[in-house]
């Protein structure tokens, strides 16, 4: 070992020290020493590697020492987050483009004025919550390339309030992505707790939209306390939109042609979500209906035991059976896969353009060059987190965190839940690898809970959702994109997901007093 163990009887709390001065090198080297942060996470992702106690070894070669693990370690941590936004990433900057320059984008903040009024906090609502519906099936790193367009085109049109309209975007995309299935982090959560997904969805929607509404009275102070300005971004140059919004209507595309790109995608990724779902569902029941025939001792053929009232089911007989609707949910996971749903809503904001400004794609191609320089600074920055992320969680500090845990007597185990969520999140800054790893040690404990498990599903939720800071992917999406800086960001996105995560834990516990559901 490179490093002693610092260890009590039971609790190895070298992993804590490992956090905090990969923390403290992180802030230093960005804020202090002006270090490009791609820089500053790689290295802070190495040196976890190298001053923890101990890393997995490679299975194929146990013989490698930590130094060469630490990098290997990085490198998977690096590639492994480089892989799922990498893609999406790049066609988002196209699609962003696009709406600006062909007015797309303009078009639909005029009709949100139109219906809305030129209010802040009305266009803010409409935002918010058209944001926190259309979220849904759709990651938030997603959700937010999608919608930022929108923001940055209403700010030039109203002038002012550009952080209240980043944040409407973040207030809307923050709480779906942690509490409503199909997102992977409340799958793993509803399996764990052995909480039923249909309850977990109609459940986090509901309760979901309550901090959702008071964070969207809260975003209205920090737009006062931090009002910043629209910046020059490579990716859509304030003059060219500038010049577009003075444009009269009848010069832009129609409504629905400016909403395509973005509504497209959406519409795909969530319909291969809901295939998944009548699939999930349908296996369910047939698993059920098996576990209780045999438990009366009957040996009966799966295709004899679907409930023919299961609504799965019958939506699945409606499509000729399970082979032919496994040979359509496989075309629509296809099309509804986040990669290529974003290719295609790039291409129809390309062909929006093209037909818009009657430009040839030999005109078109150069104009991409800027957003996708922009867009790999942002893959490059959010994989760096990532293997930060990973990297801290190889060092061990979830395992120490766990250990601790289990240790803790007499605490609420709602309130547990959730600081250990928040713990997770901001030690590794993965929101799903919270939930997954929090839900995961709280299953031994669910038969001392004194209200429904759903509580812990949603206490573990809202942990998550708390506060952001470098390690986490979104953090520098909303950064780059917004033209933030990293102070600037810290005083925004990670605020008001703070609140959003402490208001969150509130309701939860007062509701988990009032209605336990216990039993």
């Amino acid at each position: 070992m490179l490093f002693p163990i610092i260890a009590s009887a039971t609790l190895n709390v070298w992993p804590f020290f490992v956090l905090l001065i990969c923390v403290a090198v992180v802030i230093v080297s960005i804020s202090m020493l002006r270090l490009h942060p791609f820089l500053a996470l790689i290295m802070a992702a190495f040196l976890a590697g190298v001053i923890a106690d101990e890393l997995p070894a490679d299975p194929k070669a146990p013989e490698k020492g930590q130094l060469v693990r630490a990098v290997e370690l990085t490198i998977d941590g690096f590639g492994k987050t480089a892989g799922g936004v990498a893609i999406i990433i790049g066609m988002a900057t196209i699609i962003g483009m696009c709406l600006m320059e062909s007015g797309a984008a303009d078009k639909v903040v005029r009709r949100f004025l139109a219906v809305c009024g030129n209010k802040p906090a009305g266009v803010s609502f409409a935002i918010v919550f058209s944001t926190y519906l259309l979220s849904i099936p759709i990651f938030f790193d997603s959700m937010f390339m999608l919608m930022i367009p929108i923001a940055v085109a209403m700010a030039l049109r109203t002038g002012k309030d550009f952080t209240l309209y980043v944040l409407a975007i973040c207030a809307g995309g923050t709480i779906t992505h942690a509490l409503t299935i199909p997102h992977p982090g409340p799958i793993y959560m509803a399996e764990n707790l052995g909480i039923d997904p249909g309850l977990s969805i109609w459940v986090g929607i509901v309760v979901g939209a309550v901090p959702v509404f008071a964070s969207w009275i809260f975003i209205q102070f920090v737009n006062k306390w931090t009002p910043l300005p629209l910046r020059e971004q490579a990716s859509a140059p304030l003059a060219d939109a500038k010049s577009m919004i003075e444009k009269p209507e009848s010069e832009l595309p129609s409504f629905m042609a400016s909403l395509l790109p973005i509504i497209l995608p959406i519409i795909l990724i969530s319909c291969a979500s809901v295939f998944e779902v009548i699939k999930t569902t349908e296996d369910r029941a047939i698993k059920d209906a098996v576990t209780a025939a045999a438990t009366v001792g009957v040996a009966t053929p799966t295709e004899q035991v679907v409930p023919i009232e299961n609504w799965a089911s019958a939506l699945i007989q409606s499509m000729g059976g399970r082979e032919s609707f496994m040979k359509i949910k496989d075309f629509v996971d296809f099309i509804g896969n986040k990669n290529i749903a974003l290719i295609l809503g790039a291409a129809l904001a390309v062909m929006l353009l093209r037909k818009q400004r009657k430009l040839s794609m030999s005109k078109i191609g150069p104009m991409m060059g800027s957003p996708l320089e922009t867009g790999g600074v942002i893959i490059l920055i959010t994989a760096a987190g990532g293997a930060f992320g990973y990297m801290l969680g190889q060092a061990g500090v979830g395992t120490s965190l766990a250990m601790w845990a289990g240790s803790q007597d007499g605490i609420n185990l709602v309130l547990l839940s959730f600081l250990v969520s928040m713990v997770f999140r901001i030690g590794q800054g993965s929101a799903t690898v919270a939930m997954q790893t929090a839900s995961a040690m709280f299953i031994p404990l669910l038969p001392e809970l004194p209200c429904h498990p759903m509580y812990v599903f949603l206490a573990i939720g809202f942990g998550a959702t708390g506060f952001s800071w470098m390690n986490d992917s979104g953090f520098w999406v909303v950064s780059r994109l917004s033209g933030f800086t990293e102070k600037e960001t810290f005083h925004t996105w990670s605020l008001n997901g703070t609140f959003i995560a402490l208001f969150g834990l509130l309701l939860t516990w007062v509701f988990s007093k009032v209605l336990p559901f216990a039993g």
